[in-house]
């Protein structure tokens, strides 16, 4: 009595599928647009590893001077201290 009625699955017609004509590529006339996009492609992500290589090497050089350059200041501060007493 309280059970849902379910609608009856509709059957789908069945098609026969028929393979279309492949057709022959034409010959383009002149320099092909894009001749090497695998290469291309390469090319791109090498640069930008290179790019972000370099750009980590820059920062860590410059972490380095900037942590020598307070090291230096600290050392030359307690130098010139223990020198006045």
């Amino acid at each position: 009595m309280f059970r849902p009625q379910l609608p009856d699955i509709p059957t789908l017609p069945t098609t026969p599928v028929t393979p279309q004509q492949m057709q022959a590529p034409t010959p383009s006339a002149g320099r092909p647009i894009a001749p090497y996009v695998g290469v291309g492609a390469s090319a791109v992500a090498a640069v930008v590893v290179v790019g972000i290589v370099l750009t980590a090497l820059l920062a860590a050089v410059a972490v380095s001077a900037v942590s020598v350059a307070i090291a230096a200041v600290v050392l030359r501060s307690l130098v010139s201290s223990a020198n006045k007493r």
